[in-house]
């Protein structure tokens, strides 16, 4: 059986191209793809050139092909002899998949998504990279948030404080539409770092500093512009991967003296099994997802701004290396000719 895929082919290139169907190991599960969303800071650096998804390993030539895609829902079509909590036909949405029309996973790498629309479910695994931020920095109801950058990470951290009771929740971008479109999901304020006055009005709506900042820019300028907003004894989530080390940070000032609590959210920096306060599995955050969404506390999917068929995948792949504003995306596969 062959299968559709989205490979990088080379450096800012992407094809959708025909290829064997991966032979199952008798403890994962064959899903056919619905809806991928688009996680546009990993894939648009993979797409370049970077290899530095593995932080425990230093950087690296980047080698293509490459095969990524890792936040998508679909159908059960074949299970392992040893998978016992699928069938054929279960609807899943899974973690760390690929862009693959039939795409193999672990089992434990699956949740059962019921009724819930695929768009919906498809974005449940990036969501849970804003929702461990959030969780390591303890917050609780009734604290003022900030979100420096509103990608598709930062516009989810958004609804996901607003959700959890911040107040306010406050917006950063230098992008005029997307500081509007925070307000529409959740914002109280919005606010451009630009402006010369930036951390001034953002202590003041908070009534002296934010008490959580979520860092979702990946630069150095955007660190230092949130500890310029927060409040004594703050908690930062470091969200956005910083790549790269050449900026400074005057420690003494923004950290040190203020009490500022900087905390690394790396997606991987998981616990595998046992959820304790703070430090969730991808599991437990996928089924919290999942029960926000059934409860009506989210609809994540209502952020999509553009979907496509896999077969326009050199197109947007095309965009998505080339302009600086990349909207929330998502791939249809069910549209595949």
């Amino acid at each position: 059986m062959q299968s559709k895929n989205i490979v990088f082919t080379e450096r800012g290139k992407a094809a959708l191209i025909s290829e064997p169907v991966v032979e199952l190991k008798p403890n994962e599960v064959l899903v056919e793809l619905a809806v991928s969303t688009t996680s546009s800071g990993t894939e648009r650096a993979n797409l370049l050139g970077s290899d530095t998804v593995d932080w425990t390993k230093p950087p690296k030539e980047s080698r293509f092909p490459k095969h990524l895609g890792y936040c998508s829902a679909g159908t059960v079509v074949a299970v392992g002899e040893a998978v016992t909590q699928f069938k054929i036909g279960d609807r899943v949405a899974g973690t760390f998949g690929q862009y693959r029309q039939y795409c193999p996973y672990k089992e434990e790498k699956l949740i059962h998504i019921d009724d819930l629309p695929f768009e919906e479910a498809a974005t449940f695994f990036i969501s849970i990279f804003p929702l461990a931020a959030i969780r390591k920095c303890g917050l609780e109801i009734g604290e003022s948030a900030i979100v420096m950058g509103q990608g598709i990470l930062g516009q989810f951290a958004v609804a996901l404080l607003k959700a959890a009771g911040a107040v306010p929740v406050v917006a950063v971008d230098p992008n005029p539409e997307k500081r509007e479109r925070a307000k529409v999901f959740g914002a109280d304020y919005a606010f451009d770092p630009y402006d010369p006055d930036f951390a001034k009005k953002v202590k003041e709506v908070t009534h002296g500093g934010a008490n959580v900042g979520i860092e979702v820019t990946g630069v150095g300028a955007g660190l230092n512009g949130i500890l310029d907003c927060m409040a004594l004894k703050g908690r930062v989530a470091l969200l956005g991967c910083t790549r790269v080390s050449d900026f400074t940070v005057d420690f003494y000032r923004k950290v040190h003296g203020p009490g500022i609590t900087l905390v690394g959210a790396h997606t991987n920096a998981r616990p595998r099994e046992d959820s304790s306060s703070g430090w969730w599995t991808e599991r437990d955050d996928m089924l919290t997802l999942k029960k926000l969404t059934q409860y009506g506390r989210l609809s994540l999917a209502s952020f999509v701004e553009e979907t496509s068929s896999p077969e326009d995948a050199p197109r947007v792949f095309q965009r998505l290396a080339a302009e600086k504003t990349f909207p929330i995306h998502q791939f249809d596969w069910r549209r595949l000719k």
